[in-house]
């Protein structure tokens, strides 16, 4: 039952009526060069058709999925076949935007945890610029010493800019929140586009087209 109710994720299910007249070996015969595919495998027992994938080939029209079972059935409106496939494919590009989302937040709880270090670094340079600047010894400057050389406050907000520039890149969850769109639409877009292009497929064949 909790099985059932998570496979729609990796699952697609459907069915298309057949024709009145058609058999299942007729059906069959017509899917069949589907599933002689490189890196195919499939088997039938009586109404069902059960195929297997492994590194299929990549103009393989049914390469997204590594395996399903087709199966007719007869009900009081005629044949149907009906069908459900999986695909580790649309697995991985739905668990991808949760990978990187908490890929996002982890990146934001460490920002965090450094916020508190790299204030307190901050301060003690603050401290230090504030500090009264050393004078020179009178006898030094007699001697004609160079008189030492004074610190540029300018300089010094300049470096503490790029440092925080840096930190904020190195902590940013901007990249992981993009990724996790990026899998989120291919999820979404994988899962309308390859349903109905597979029941496209599927009629054409049973069509003879």
């Amino acid at each position: 039952m909790t099985a059932r109710f998570f496979d729609w994720i990796w699952h697609i299910r459907g069915s298309l009526a057949l024709s009145p007249e058609q058999t299942s070996e007729d059906a069959f015969a017509r899917l069949d060069p589907l599933f002689r595919e490189t890196g195919t495998s499939h088997e039938r027992t009586g109404d069902t058709l059960t195929f297997r994938k492994k590194d299929p080939a990549a103009q393989d029209k049914m390469s997204v999925f590594d395996g399903g079972v087709l199966q007719i059935e007869r009900d009081a409106a005629g044949p149907v076949l009906r069908y459900r496939l999986k695909s580790r494919a649309l697995l991985f590009c739905f668990f991808a935007p949760l990978l990187f989302l908490a890929f996002g937040q982890l990146t934001v709880v460490l920002g965090k945890m450094d916020t508190p270090a790299s204030e307190e670094k901050e301060k003690e340079g603050k401290d230090a610029k504030t500090s009264p600047e050393a004078t020179m010894n009178p006898i030094d400057k007699w001697l004609g010493a160079p008189e030492p050389e004074k610190k540029d406050d300018k300089d010094a907000d300049k470096k503490g800019d790029k440092k925080e520039e840096a930190k904020n890149k190195r902590f940013s969850p901007t990249s992981a929140y993009v990724f996790a769109g990026i899998f989120a639409v291919l999820y979404l877009v994988g899962r309308v586009l390859e349903a109905r292009l597979v029941r496209g497929l599927f009629r054409r064949r049973l069509a003879g087209l």
